[in-house]
């Protein structure tokens, strides 16, 4: 969606090197306005398309498509997509219209470019997982892959949203890594799977020592089916979504 950073132009090398020196690389920038719900921050979401567009040439691509709102949802649009199984929990449960305005726009702009592969980042998980199951029902004839988390050096992950935490809430927002190390330390330790809820509690006491933070939900989950694990093992997923003030944070692991 623009405001681009480093783990949006990791993707654009990631992509160079899937597409070659004689490929083309192909960016797309659009806010999106049907996955914002109506309380959240599509009026405001940064925007800076010309800075965008020069760091997209200095990291390699070859188009940067822009398009505008009305060509993308023209007056009379009506047709939506929608996965339903997917989608439903974490992300789903805290944003109800999310995913559908996700597919709905990756399936059009797949449509519009035709891509032979696409390069999702890994701090959307869920997001990444929607995706290529979508891809799959629908018969899109697209590659998805899925890059790694770029993050700080205190392991924030990046984000456009990040610009708008305020000085003591950047300095608490390292709770989101800091959440996912302390339960891969619990699992690296633990002889046997340990029982997800006992867990989860633990987490969450550790999240509420950060007095700016407001815990949304933590998760785990199968990386695969993102099917809920009622234990938690090597292996097991972790998701999760905190706020600082307005401001939605998320990120995730494998344990």
């Amino acid at each position: 969606m623009g405001c681009l950073h480093e783990g949006h132009l990791s993707l654009i090398q990631r992509a160079r090197k899937l597409a070659g020196a004689k490929g083309t690389v192909v960016i797309s920038i659009f806010v999106n306005k049907i996955q914002f719900g109506p309380s959240e921050d599509y009026g405001n979401y940064p925007r800076n398309l010309k800075r965008d567009t020069a760091l997209c040439r200095e990291h390699g691509a070859d188009i940067v498509f822009a398009p505008s709102d009305a060509a993308i949802y023209p007056e009379a649009h009506s047709t939506f997509v929608v996965e339903s199984h997917l989608g439903k929990r974490m992300e789903g449960a805290s944003r109800p219209t999310h995913f559908r305005g996700v597919t709905t726009v990756v399936a059009k702009l797949f449509n519009l470019v035709q891509p032979d592969a696409a390069v999702f980042g890994a701090k959307d998980w869920q997001q990444a997982a929607v995706i290529r199951q979508m891809t799959s029902d629908l018969n899109f004839p697209v590659r998805i892959v899925v890059a790694p988390t770029v993050r700080e050096r205190d392991g924030l992950a990046l984000s456009s949203r990040n610009r708008y935490l305020s000085a003591a809430e950047r300095k608490q927002a390292t709770v989101l890594y800091d959440t996912i190390r302390a339960a891969r330390a619990v699992v690296k330790n633990a002889t046997t799977p340990l029982p997800s809820a006992v867990l989860r509690r633990k987490l969450i006491r550790l999240a509420g020592n950060q007095c700016l933070a407001k815990l949304d939900y933590i998760e785990f989950f199968d990386p695969k089916t993102l099917a809920p694990a009622k234990h938690v093992g090597r292996g097991t997923h972790l998701a999760l979504a905190v706020f600082f003030g307005s401001t939605r944070l998320i990120d995730n692991g494998r344990l």
